[in-house]
C-alpha cells in the first residue's frame, strides 16, 4: 500500500493540466427526455472566456473557459489509460455560483489530473443558470436532481465502462463543492420522482471531495441543503482562509457538523490561495492534489492499477 501511495502522490503532484489525456470524451445525456421538473430558460447554450470589469478572469495567469445556458444536462466521460486504470471514477461538478460552469479550470483540467492517477473523470454538465422561481443566494434544486441521476446512471453503466460500482465518488469546486456535499448527504430520498430503472440504482456517491465550497454555513449552523445522516460517505475538504469569494467558514462549519455526527471527514486549510485555483500549478494550494490522492489511497478508493 505504501508503494501505491507513493506512486499516486508523485503523479498527483507533478502532472500538469493539459498533458494527461488528449482523448475525446464519451458524451451521454443524463435524462431520457426533459430534465426532471425543469421550467427551462431562454437562449442557447454558449461557451465563453470569463471577463471581470472588462479584463479576462485569470487563474495562474491563464484565462478560463465557462459554459452557461445549459438545458440538456450531460456527463462527459474521460477514461483513464488502460495501463493506469484503477476502476475508480469521479463525477466532477464545476463551480460558477449555479450561474455558469468553470469548464476548463474546474472541469477538463480536473479530469486530466484524475486520469493521471488512474481515475476515470466524468464531468457533470448540470443545468444553469438559475431558473425562474429559484431563491436568490440559495442553492437551486435542479443541479441536485442532475447529480443524483448522474451517479445512478454511471453506476448502471459501471460494467460497460470498466468502473467499480462501489468506487464512484464526486469532486466539486465552489458551488460545485456544495453540490457534492448536497449529493453525498441527500441519498436517502431523491429530489425528483422515479422515471425509469436507472432511478432504482443508488444515487449515493462512495466519497466526496469539496474544494473552496460555499452555501454550507447559515447563521451559526449548516444549511438545510446538506445533512449528516448515518451512511454519509467519507468527505474531504480543501479551502484557503484568504478566500474572498467563499469564506472558509463554510467548509469548517460543515466539517464540524460531520465530526459531531461521527462521520468520516478530513479538512485541509491553506493560509493563502484565494478562490478558484483548481489544479493549476501556480497556486499556493497546489499540494492539495497530493493530500487528496493520499486520502483516497488510505480509504482504498485507489487500490492500484489493474
Amino acid at each position: 500500500m505504501n508503494r501505491i501511495k507513493s506512486a499516486i502522490a508523485a503523479f498527483a503532484f507533478f502532472v500538469l493540466p493539459g498533458v494527461a489525456s488528449a482523448q475525446q470524451p464519451l458524451v451521454v445525456p443524463i435524462w431520457t427526455g426533459k430534465p426532471a421538473d425543469d421550467v427551462g430558460i431562454a437562449g442557447e447554450e454558449k461557451s465563453f472566456h470569463l471577463m471581470i470589469n472588462g479584463k479576462p478572469y485569470l487563474v495562474d495567469g491563464k484565462p478560463t473557459q465557462w459554459l452557461t445556458n445549459v438545458t440538456k444536462p450531460e456527463i462527459h466521460i474521460y477514461r483513464a489509460a488502460k495501463d493506469k486504470d484503477t476502476g475508480t471514477a469521479v463525477l466532477i461538478a464545476p463551480g460558477g455560483g449555479y450561474h455558469n460552469l468553470g469548464w476548463d479550470v474546474e472541469g477538463t483540467e480536473i479530469a486530466e489530473w484524475l486520469n493521471s492517477i488512474g481515475i476515470t473523470g466524468i464531468i457533470l454538465k448540470y443545468r444553469c443558470p438559475r431558473r425562474p422561481g429559484d431563491v436568490k443566494n440559495v442553492p437551486p434544486i435542479g443541479p441536485l436532481k442532475d447529480a443524483q441521476r448522474a451517479i445512478s446512471l454511471v453506476r448502471s453503466k459501471a460494467k460497460e465502462w470498466g468502473i467499480d460500482p462501489k468506487r464512484i465518488g464526486m469532486a466539486g469546486f465552489s458551488a460545485g463543492g456544495h453540490l457534492v456535499g448536497a449529493t453525498c448527504t441527500n441519498f436517502e430520498k431523491r429530489a425528483y420522482e422515479r422515471i425509469d430503472a436507472v432511478d432504482d440504482i443508488s444515487c449515493r456517491p462512495d466519497f466526496g471531495i469539496m474544494c473552496y465550497s460555499g452555501y454550507f454555513k447559515v447563521g451559526d449552523g449548516i444549511s438545510p441543503t446538506v445533512k449528516t445522516p448515518k451512511g454519509t460517505p467519507p468527505l474531504f475538504f480543501v479551502h484557503a482562509t484568504d478566500d474572498a469569494i467563499s469564506d472558509s467558514d463554510h467548509s469548517v462549519a460543515f466539517y464540524l457538523a460531520l465530526k459531531s455526527a461521527k462521520i468520516d471527514a478530513q479538512i485541509h486549510l491553506f493560509a493563502k490561495g484565494g478562490h478558484g485555483f483548481g489544479v493549476r500549478r501556480g497556486s499556493p494550494c497546489f499540494g492539495w492534489t497530493r493530500l487528496c490522492a493520499d486520502w483516497m489511497g488510505d480509504h482504498r478508493f485507489l487500490p492500484g492499477p489493474k
